[in-house]
């Protein structure tokens, strides 16, 4: 079950990326909407992971003891 949802989830990145290329390209009107989600989604996860990178409360100690 969890290797179907994981392929569901490739495919509807893959086909996003088709439609931001096809929408560079001049594809019809619901190409645009599919690259412009898919671009907002981009922005989202990057913007959630430079949060869950950039944390200043670390486990690791690089105090130099």
């Amino acid at each position: 079950m969890t290797v179907l949802l994981l392929l569901g989830v490739l495919a509807l990145a893959i086909g996003g990326c088709i439609c931001v290329v096809w929408a560079e390209r001049g594809g019809p009107r619901w190409v645009h909407v599919v690259a412009t989600l898919t671009r907002i989604a981009g922005e989202v996860l990057r913007s959630a992971g430079k949060h869950q990178r950039g944390s200043p409360n670390r486990s690791s100690g690089g105090d130099g003891d």
